[in-house]
């Protein structure tokens, strides 16, 4: 939002994250509001730099979030820029109440005021057919991205939630058998329970190692059997944190899977959650880190 002099950036939650992204405060003089993807340059997802359309992954914007000051060194080493979609207010023209068709012309005019190392302009994909369209979306993991996004032509811009204008067509998910190593309690109505999950797969050489955490997907009587198993199988306990026997499978399902310097096991995933608890399935035929590092796009 730029307006009086003044640029700020807020999240999808309306926090101010101005802070942390202070060359794009600073690149963006237009007056008017925009909704796009902050993103950090690279050469992960859809495409390279040299073809204009580089992004690293999310692993690499997750260094930039949360920052209330940014050295020069994070700057250079994760360059951020923004993906336009739609252009809410032209100046202090309100653009809401139009027609998607209209407001994509109007934005493809503003974009061309911006500065193109910190802005560019998301694609429009054309499909004759919902075939031709399900081909398009199954290439999306190849561009490390989530899906498509269906806008109807004639759809206003409406905060929140968008049924019936706007649809997130997301790719299926990746799977992994995880082993379940560590648990402590869960929040809110789950408090009582040890409902949120550490879990690992193994190395060549036999050494089980974290690769994520999960709390999400599973029933409350799944719910009740895991909190079961943490109680009847802890080996030791750290504060809040139960270790537990290593032999309960979990299957996780996960949006991508990142490099990681943070993680021993060198790898992270996106949206980790529970797909089935697989009691069927000895741990010692898990995943391996290698295989998940085959994964990674």
């Amino acid at each position: 939002v730029h307006v009086a002099g003044e640029t700020r950036l807020y999240s999808r939650t309306g926090d101010d994250v101005t802070g942390s992204f202070p060359e794009i405060a600073a690149a963006f003089r237009t007056p008017g509001t925009v909704d796009g993807e902050l993103l950090v340059k690279g050469e992960h997802q859809g495409g390279t730099l040299e073809d204009g359309g580089g992004a690293a992954s999310f692993n690499a914007l997750q260094q930039r979030l949360g920052r209330k000051t940014v050295s020069a060194k994070m700057l250079a080493d994760y360059p951020a820029f923004v993906r336009l979609y739609d252009l809410l207010l032209d100046g202090d023209e309100d653009l809401r109440a139009l027609p998607w068709t209209e407001r994509r012309a109007r934005l493809e005019a503003f974009v061309a005021q911006l500065d193109p190392e910190r802005f560019d302009l998301s694609a429009v994909i054309e499909a004759d057919d919902f075939t031709a369209l399900e081909a398009i979306r199954a290439t999306s993991r190849d561009a490390a991205i989530e899906g498509v996004m269906l806008k109807r032509r004639d759809s206003p811009y409406v905060g929140g939630r968008r049924a019936g204008l706007w649809y997130k067509w997301k790719r299926d998910p990746l799977t992994a058998d995880c082993v379940m190593m560590y648990a402590q309690r869960g929040s809110g109505r789950r408090s009582s329970y040890y409902s949120d999950y550490t879990f690992g797969c193994w190395t060549e050489e036999g050494e089980l190692l974290p690769v994520g955490k999960a709390y999400s997907g599973i029933t409350d009587e799944e719910l009740k059997m895991l909190d079961s198993f943490v109680r009847n199988h802890t080996q030791n306990r750290f504060g809040p944190v139960r270790e537990v026997e290593k032999t309960l499978v979990l299957e996780i399902a996960f949006d991508s899977l990142h490099d990681s310097k943070r993680h021993k096991s060198g790898v992270a995933m996106r949206f980790p959650r529970i797909a089935r608890i697989r009691t069927d399935k000895p741990a010692a035929e898990a995943d391996r880190i290698d295989t998940l590092k085959r994964m990674i796009t």
